[in-house]
């Protein structure tokens, strides 16, 4: 199989499984907890692993085509639910991408900055949509989560870096 093509397929399976990790967390979650921003953000893991090793714009395209898809799926592209993730998704990809362009910071590292983004971004979206300021107070609850989930999601990538780094053309070692 061509390089090109065995990309690609890799790249829509990952799309895939994302896709699948991020209706599945969605609904269990909020069955779970009861709060629909509440998340791990096991989709991420598959946005982190194409961004180290295919490259932001691989990376940038895999997390829109879900967040997308996601949407049609389940709650509707004019949704409050997708303006969320989509400010969410923004604004962690552009953390992600600025602390991964910094030598010393590692994927655990930049996991949890997208982690923090996309809280920030999931809160400023939810002001300005529900024209209310009072949700700003849930931001500080969301950003102590966040530091623990983007950990797993970062560690849970830098395993499969491992694994299937080489697969994929990623040379780097931990």
């Amino acid at each position: 199989m061509e390089t090109e093509t065995k990309k690609l397929v890799l790249i829509a399976i990952l799309l895939g499984v994302s896709i699948v990790l991020n209706i599945v967390e969605r609904f269990a979650i909020q069955g779970f907890s009861g709060l629909p921003m509440l998340r791990l953000g096991l989709a991420n893991i598959v946005v982190l692993l194409i961004l180290y090793t295919y490259g932001t714009k691989d990376a940038f395209t895999i997390m829109i085509l879900r967040i997308t898809l996601v949407a049609i799926l389940t709650t509707g592209l004019g949704s409050v639910s997708f303006l969320l993730s989509v400010s969410g998704g923004l604004t962690a990809f552009l953390l992600m991408v600025t602390f991964k362009s910094f030598k010393g910071f590692t994927v655990v590292t930049v996991s949890v900055m997208g982690a923090l983004g996309h809280s920030i971004g999931q809160i400023f979206m939810a002001i300005f949509v529900l024209s209310t300021d009072e949700i700003i107070f849930i931001l500080p609850i969301l950003m102590t989560l966040s530091i623990p989930t983007g950990i797993f999601v970062g560690l849970t990538t830098k395993r499969l870096l491992t694994i299937l780094g080489p697969q994929m053309g990623y040379k780097e070692t931990f």
